[in-house]
């Protein structure tokens, strides 16, 4: 057998020797290669490859190391956050746990130098509350989601009890105005132009007189119904009489007046109300959004693409498959379309397929995540789409500007 082979006892155990962790001062980070013992960590450092690793480090190296330490912490949190969400853990075990997938960014090229230091600067920034205690380091996650889903929540709460004290008042200033308009049409019908009444209002003006000699008034309004007539009429005939704006006296209104101003106060309050539902219409719809919009969003009998380049070696790059299951909410065991070959895939590795128009997508996130929809278009500037709504509690309801990511196309 030859020296480099495959199937050797040197080329298995060292197959084996590096398929576990190795110690962390034999890491080169800027060449992303680790080495097992001293003699060979040295003689990477002589070799040209490196050399040029370091020459582009010496350009810049406060930035690279802060590129590294941003690397480190953003991993490190994600991981804290989906696996010890709620819960309280020590440092080591989430810090064994971390450096278990062999790509991670290593400490040793962060501006930490030790766990100790890294988990103290977690509780000074704020991501995480520590205990220094007998048995070690412990962190537990603060979740500002939470925090943030309450403070929205209650600031609702606030907005709902405001609407409904403005919507109480505006009805009780409808129901006055209704009130006021009922009283001023039973005034107009008393004093209504037709002919009939006038003669009735003539009738009325002519039995009443400050006069003693009755014989006198029945010959005064027999001869001056014709004039009393003619001056009601000019009278409602002439302009609304010009009030001084300084004078105490209230100004007076004809009946057609207040009850234009009584439909304006009318149309204004049904504008307010109107605008304070559909207000708060859009705050629940914004709260519908926030606790529906999770950062997974995987769920059996969609199509997805893989886009993992470390598969395309074995030709699954850019291919299709059929989510058959979920395992932990974030990986997908894919059936694939053309060779029906079985994958897990973790999320982040995949990608939502958009159908043709007219076909059925699943909504995988947001405001309505797991109802199913018909796409209707697609604005591919803005990568979104428009959707109807089949089925369940939204059926026929028409959703516009959905994202592409918030949609995927289902198996039939």
């Amino acid at each position: 057998m030859g020296k480099s082979d495959f199937l050797t006892p040197k080329a298995i155990a060292n197959r084996i020797k590096a398929k576990g962790l190795q110690k962390l001062r034999w890491y080169c980070q800027m060449c992303q290669k680790q080495c097992r013992d001293e003699n060979g960590f040295k003689c990477h450092c002589m070799s040209e490859s490196h050399q040029r690793q370091m020459a582009i480090f010496g350009q810049a190296p406060d930035r690279i190391v802060d590129g590294f330490s941003d690397e480190f912490l953003d991993e490190f949190l994600t991981l804290l956050r989906r696996a010890h969400r709620s819960s309280r853990v020590a440092a080591t075990v989430i810090y064994n746990e971390f450096i278990a997938d062999r790509n991670h960014v290593h400490m040793n090229s962060t501006r930490w130098q030790t766990l100790t230091e890294f988990v103290k600067f977690l509780g000074k920034a704020g991501h995480a509350k520590v205990e220094d205690t007998p048995k070690g380091w412990f962190i537990t996650y603060i979740d500002r989601d939470s925090e943030q889903a309450i403070k929205a929540r209650l600031k609702r709460k606030r907005v709902r009890s405001d609407l409904a004290d403005d919507e109480r008042q505006e009805l009780m200033i409808a129901r006055q105005i209704e009130r006021a308009q009922r009283a001023q049409a039973d005034f107009g019908d008393d004093a209504s132009p037709n002919a009939a009444e006038d003669d009735d209002l003539g009738s009325e003006e002519d039995d009443y007189s400050g006069s003693e000699d009755d014989d006198q008034e029945e010959e005064e309004t027999t001869n001056n119904k014709p004039k009393e007539k003619i001056a009601i009429a000019l009278q409602r005939a002439a302009p609304a009489p010009k009030v001084n704006p300084f004078d105490d006296k209230p100004k007076m209104k004809f009946g057609f007046e207040e009850e234009e101003e009584t439909a304006n106060k009318k149309g204004k309050a049904t504008d307010a109300r109107r605008s304070a539902i559909e207000d708060l219409m859009k705050e629940e719809e914004k709260a519908k959004e926030r606790s529906n919009r999770k950062d997974y969003w995987l769920c059996p009998g969609i199509v997805v693409k893989v886009m993992s380049k470390t598969l395309a070696d074995k030709g699954y790059y850019k291919q299709k498959g059929l989510v058959k299951r979920v395992v932990d909410k974030y990986v997908a065991e894919i059936e694939m379309l053309d060779s029906k070959h079985v994958l897990r895939v973790d999320q982040d590795e995949l990608e939502t397929v958009i159908p043709q128009i007219g076909g059925l997508v699943r909504i995988v996130n947001g405001a309505y995540r797991g109802s199913n929809a018909r796409l209707l278009s697609v604005d591919t500037e803005r990568f979104s789409a428009k959707l109807q709504v089949e089925k369940g509690l939204y059926d026929g309801k028409v959703l516009r500007a959905i994202e592409y990511e918030d949609i995927c196309k289902i198996a039939q």
